[in-house]
């Protein structure tokens, strides 16, 4: 048991963290409809990464690092221009070109390399079991700041993602706010994704907020729901990866598809017996 203890506890401790910031972070995305962001900005810092190896550069060092850092904030500013109030064409559209340009490119370069698919392989499901406590400090403590940032600068970040037009009649500068937005958001992908890789890393962003979506629509409840449901699924996955000796992040990410499927069926039957019950 002790042994079981010390190989899932810093992994779930990892999950705990990533459930902190991805679960309020995915409300602002959600409120945006700006549903798949990560998974492009995911793609454009894996470009980075496939690019600084190509370079020399090791894919772990510091150099592969501000590589993937440097086009997540180019990803960051191009998303940031591409917000047209009242325009024909959604933002969704310019993020989902991004996604797949960056996607292509990426793997034209990964078919020069030996070890290309077992690169793409761990962009997806990233390498949960290996993180050690460094890490998950590095992270919990960069993190913070992030959420600090974010708390400081609360107002314009949530009328924006709410109420755009308020936003827009209210004069704030809008392309400006959302850069710093997208780059804050960036910079966590870059630190999420080689943990717990693509898929993981998406779940934990949009299934709690969705979730949260079917309960409630104050900010407030949201995060907590959130916050909860994620930190129960981690724990529940990660259990379930050991017991069924199946692979941690994809265990973590069906474990969300079936929860969030349960509670959407008890939400159905709740709402039904609230209008039976009213009328």
């Amino acid at each position: 048991m002790s042994e079981v203890f010390s190989l899932l506890f810093w992994p779930a401790v990892a999950c705990l963290v990533l459930t902190g910031i991805h679960a309020y972070l995915g409300l602002h995305v959600v409120e945006r409809g700006v549903i798949f962001v990560d998974l492009s900005l995911a793609q454009v810092a894996a470009l980075g990464t496939t690019i600084a190896f190509l370079a020399g550069f090791e894919l772990h060092d510091r150099g592969a690092y501000f590589f993937s850092l440097g086009f997540t904030l180019l990803g960051a500013g191009l998303f940031s221009l591409m917000r047209i109030r009242k325009g024909r064409i959604p933002q969704e559209a310019f993020i989902g070109i991004v996604y797949a340009v960056s996607a292509a490119a990426a793997i034209l370069m990964m078919d020069r390399l030996p070890e290309g698919a077992e690169h793409i392989k761990h962009l997806m499901v990233g390498n949960l079991l290996a993180v050690s406590s460094q890490e998950v400090t590095k992270i919990a403590f960069l993190y913070g700041l992030i959420g600090l940032l974010h708390w400081l600068c609360r107002k314009p970040f949530l009328i924006i993602s709410t109420r755009p037009e308020e936003a827009f009649r209210q004069g704030y500068q809008i392309r400006l706010w959302d850069f710093l937005f997208y780059a804050t958001f960036g910079f966590m992908v870059t630190l999420s994704v080689p943990i717990a890789g693509v898929l993981l890393v998406f779940s934990y962003l949009i299934i709690p907020s969705v979730t949260a979506m079917l309960f409630s629509e104050r900010i407030g409840v949201r995060l907590a729901i959130g916050w909860a449901m994620g930190t129960g699924v981690s724990l529940l996955g990660i259990y379930g990866s050991y017991k069924l000796d199946t692979p941690t992040g994809a265990t973590i990410v069906c474990t969300f598809g079936l929860v969030l499927a349960f509670l959407a069926v008890a939400r159905l039957f709740i709402g039904r017996f609230w209008l039976r019950s009213r009328f």
